[in-house]
């Protein structure tokens, strides 16, 4: 699989990220069992750090107003864990903030002629069975709030453009108060797009992380042909180039 398909990192960034990987191999041994979570941010490069404060930054969007949390391309995972960590910073009690995470887990399901050239099906998988394991990670990220008995999150493996009806059925209560795209594809952001479009409320926000990306135009296309670039308000974050969102309703 390829790690990494599209990079804009410079030889210089990539050899030091190299050396901080290895230096974080090195110490976390010495860290302490009580201590490795904390000091293992010695290692954190201004992007991991800039892409906490992101999703700070739409998660207070949506602090008052009711409804779930769907990432839409979840990979590794590590958004859903910060999704978890910032809920129980912003509001600890909200345990009907349900976050749910839909990916196939096994990389890329096809590729439309929208969405460019460079990428093959099969790009960004994880591990055979990697939702299980990711399962069992969100659990223990979900032991440190308040409530830790109720369960907060769901992963609904496959492909969102079949699983979406299924999860729509199975929640005729949910609301979507924040939905985010990062499956960088024409066709799946599209589908679900269109199928996710009336359970949003006026305020529900819808973040994208490839919008004006000339590597993946599918996103833009999407949103274009489901709402009209010309009919929404887009919103950019300072701290990175392609993350940008739009409030339903404004």
């Amino acid at each position: 699989m390829k790690k990494n398909i599209v990079n804009f990192k410079n030889n210089q960034s990539i050899e030091a990220l190299d050396k901080l990987y290895n230096h974080n191999i090195e110490l976390l041994p010495h860290f302490g069992n009580l201590g490795w979570n904390k000091h293992s941010l010695l290692c954190h490069n201004i992007t991991s750090t800039s892409r906490i404060l992101y999703l700070n930054e739409l998660y207070k969007l949506i602090v008052n107003t009711p409804g779930v949390i769907c990432e839409f391309g979840v990979q590794w995972g590590s958004t859903l864990t910060q999704l978890i960590n910032l809920r129980s910073i912003h509001e600890p009690f909200n345990h009907s903030r349900t976050i749910y995470g839909f990916d196939t887990f096994e990389g890329f399901p096809s590729i439309h002629e929208k969405d460019g050239k460079g990428y093959e099906v099969g790009d960004l998988a994880t591990l055979n069975n990697y939702e299980e394991k990711l399962n069992s990670i969100l659990e223990l990220i979900e032991t440190f709030p308040p409530n830790p008995h109720i369960k907060k999150f769901e992963l609904i493996k496959g492909n969102a453009i079949n699983t979406i009806d299924n999860w729509l059925e199975a929640n005729p209560h949910a609301i979507i108060s924040l939905a985010i795209f990062d499956m960088d594809l024409y066709e799946p952001t599209k589908i679900v797009l269109s199928k996710i479009k009336s359970r949003l409320t006026k305020g529900s926000v819808i973040a994208f992380d490839e919008l004006n990306c000339k590597t993946f135009p599918g996103e833009t296309t999407a949103l274009d042909e489901v709402f009209g670039l010309n009919c929404v308000k887009l919103y950019r974050s300072p701290l990175h180039p392609f993350c940008s969102w739009a409030i339903f309703g404004e």
